[in-house]
């Protein structure tokens, strides 16, 4: 068992931190069922003890609310613990597996062990919870690791790279930029996970042939939403307003544009600027409950999608204080803000004829990340299951599917590869090794060995038929 809290310096360069989490690995630390459960226990201390510090953290960087941090980011991470520690030893259990009658009498299992080094590289729209939630799965795992929180969120970064080293072993934080993630890049590890762009998923996925290292990948793209369900008008827009500005827009898996018949464009905006009332009042700039964009680059980069838009409300901005306004506009497919992930507190409402119209769209571009559709149905509901691809598919709510530990949260093509969550996490961050095991006796094997006299060709006669 480790002590409360654990005095270790963190690594100073990224070849530091891979080398004394490789040196903590091999010496066989991670391996033992009471080393995960002590680090899970530290990690669930961590949040408790030092929560505050780490809600400030989170407010300083991207004005995210006390509330809004525990909801979104810390309940996630404790959903994660929970599943962990209590099925720990299941998932570490053996699985037994039967073997084919002409191998007996032989035994067979998969025994899941750790990787090694894992790298975690973290985003900074939800720096805590896609920092520690996968954390979660590698440490259960048995792993070292060796997290690289992003310079985005500075603040939390900071708080990040001074905590987990005091309370966990054999985790190791890299601060920094550009640089250092090259640098971890050229590193052998085990395992990487990175979460953010499909730009920088390229330069990783290249990075990591070079040692051909596993990848997994949560990227983004535009998560669309399909809307029909007139008689269920109100409550649809709450849910997709909130989903749409929760973290003022910056969350992978929000609605990034809705296709509606056009007799409910209309319906549906009025719809949606009630509920931004009803959540964050007449002017969201003075709500505590609305967080603000990450920096002036991404907000200018917000504003210049805004020219020329049909805004339907919303629109107000200001740059010194990063504020920008929830925003609803109409848009067709050719508009700018159709082009490329928004990843703000900008929805765009695109009249669509109907539900093939609609599937034709999404298909003929990237499968998304996540995909919402709202409907009374049955047979749209089956059509967009069945026609569509998507690393989740969700009807009538968005986001859920981040919340819950037993579904794996994971993109398809450009939105991503692999998943996590739960037991994906530790089957993902584990080698599920075959171990076969042939006793002496009834030595059938000379049957598969020259010379191959006339039983064994009748033997090997009788393997090669189709049964």
């Amino acid at each position: 068992m480790i002590p409360d809290v654990v005095e270790t310096s963190p690594a100073t360069t990224p070849a530091d931190a891979v080398a004394a989490a490789r040196a903590r690995f091999e010496a066989g630390a991670t391996r033992s069922v009471a080393w995960r459960r002590a680090q899970l226990d530290a990690l669930a201390r961590l949040l408790d003890e030092q929560g505050a510090r780490l809600e400030e953290a989170l407010w300083a960087d991207l004005r995210k609310s006390p509330t809004e941090t525990r909801l979104t980011e810390t309940a996630i991470v404790r959903a994660e613990l929970d599943e962990a520690r209590r099925r720990l030893r299941a998932w570490m259990r053996p699985r037994r597996r039967t073997v084919p009658w002409f191998l007996l009498p032989a035994t067979a299992a998969l025994l899941p062990e750790p990787l090694g080094v894992i790298l975690i590289i973290a985003p900074w729209n939800y720096p805590l919870q896609l920092t520690l939630a996968p954390l979660v799965g590698a440490i259960a795992a048995g792993n070292a690791v060796v997290v690289k929180p992003s310079e985005h969120a500075p603040q939390v970064s900071a708080a990040l790279a001074e905590l987990l080293p005091r309370y966990l072993d054999a985790v190791h934080v890299v601060e920094g930029a550009a640089e250092e993630t090259t640098a971890l890049l050229a590193e052998r590890v085990d395992h990487i996970l990175y979460t953010g762009s499909g730009r920088v998923g390229r330069i990783v996925l290249r990075a990591a042939a070079e040692h051909l290292t596993p990848v997994t990948l949560e990227l983004g793209g535009k998560s669309p939403v399909w809307f029909d369900d007139a008689a269920h008008l109100d409550q649809a827009a709450r849910r997709i307003a909130w989903a749409a500005f929760v973290n003022a827009g910056q969350t992978c898996i929000r609605p990034d544009y809705v296709m509606a018949p056009p007799h409910l464009i209309d319906p549906l905006a009025k719809a949606l600027e009630r509920a931004v009332h009803d959540m964050l009042g007449a002017d969201p700039s003075v709500s505590p409950d609305y967080g603000r964009i990450v920096n002036d680059a991404q907000h200018q980069r917000l504003v210049a999608m805004l020219e020329g838009a049909d805004v339907v409300f919303g629109g107000r901005h200001d740059r010194a204080t990063r504020y920008f306004e929830p925003t609803v506009t109409r848009a067709d497919t050719a508009a700018s803000a159709m082009q490329d992930e928004i990843f703000g507190p900008i929805l765009p409402l695109v009249a669509m004829p109907g539900v093939e119209q609609a599937i034709a769209h999404i298909t003929a571009h990237d499968k998304p990340l996540a995909l919402y559709v709202f409907t009374r149905s049955k047979a749209t509901r089956r059509a967009f299951a069945q026609r569509t691809s998507s690393g989740a598919l969700g009807f009538d709510a968005p986001l859920l599917q981040i919340s819950a530990p037993r579904i794996p949260f994971g993109g398809v093509g450009a939105s991503g590869m692999g998943g996590y969550h739960g037991r994906a996490s530790f089957e993902l961050f584990s080698h599920l090794k075959p171990v076969v095991r042939r006793i002496h006796a009834l030595d059938t094997l000379f049957l598969v060995r020259p010379p191959f006299t006339g039983l064994k060709q009748w033997f090997g006669r009788l393997l090669a038929k189709s049964r």
